[in-house]
């Protein structure tokens, strides 16, 4: 098993960035996990300067598969006082497979002061959680994370999957990355109305983080991801992510092709 660390650590430079490989174990089907992608993506634009201000918002393309040796690359599209503008692909032999936007914004005061997403009620304590059968999960599921329920199968909708997650190897990790790398772990929400027998595939994640070091108690994050809207062969969902004490650290939506 390749550590997220581990993988960036023996990563090797190049003009613009650096090249890796993506091991099976990280592997969703025959493309990487997209919290990985992701993950790798805001390394890159994190190495371009390391005085750069919290990371705020992320949008991520998952345009192709990628697996085995990939590049990547960042670069700075815009530095504004306040705000920094990056962008980061990662691409292999056959082409771009992944892109991202990146924008890094210092705090500043604000006359707005909202204290949305609270934790839901009835949440299992990860103490006393039920572990999540992980048996026929994707590799990078069941060889990276830890996983329990979070809610009641009463307490969740239609299309709802509550999860608290846990990263395995999580030691030396930037804050943001541990919680981008965590955040798309769960399956899509339609998934368990397709009897988990439909291929289904990313195309776009975007999120806003919340807390500009996100941080939690001994790895555990909660995750819920629901979709109020599926059809003609696709999904469009909504994911939340708290820490272990429920604070809200990142608010999501992704677009899911469901082929089936």
């Amino acid at each position: 098993m390749t550590g997220f660390a581990a993988l960036l650590a023996s990563a090797e430079e190049i003009e613009g960035g650096f090249v890796f490989d993506i091991t099976e174990d990280w592997l969703q089907g025959r493309t990487a996990y997209g919290g990985l992608t992701s993950a790798v993506a805001l390394a890159a634009a994190q190495r371009l300067d390391p005085e750069l201000p919290p990371l705020r918002s992320g949008q991520f393309a998952m345009i192709a598969p990628l697996a085995g040796r990939v590049e990547a690359r960042a670069r700075i599209v815009r530095r504004g006082r306040n705000a920094t503008w990056v962008a980061a692909e990662l691409a292999n032999e056959k082409g771009v497979g992944f892109t991202a936007s990146f924008v890094f914004m210092r705090q500043i005061e604000s006359a707005a002061d909202i204290a949305g997403y609270p934790m839901p009620e009835g949440v299992n304590p990860v103490a006393d959680a039920r572990p999540v059968p992980l048996d026929v999960a994707p590799e990078f599921l069941k060889r990276n994370f830890d996983a329990r329920f979070a809610l009641p199968k009463s307490a969740l909708g239609e299309a709802d999957m509550c999860w608290w997650v846990r990263l395995k190897e999580r030691d030396g990790l930037d804050p943001a990355l541990e919680a981008v790398l965590v955040g798309d772990a769960l399956p899509t929400a339609v998934l368990p109305l397709l009897n988990f027998r439909v291929p289904i595939s990313s195309m776009h994640w975007h999120i806003n983080l919340l807390e500009p070091a996100p941080v939690t108690e001994d790895g555990w994050w909660m995750l819920r991801t629901t979709s109020a809207f599926a059809r003609d062969g696709g999904a469009s969902e909504h994911i939340l992510q708290w820490s272990a004490a429920g604070a809200p650290v990142i608010a999501g939506m992704q677009s899911v092709a469901v082929f089936g």
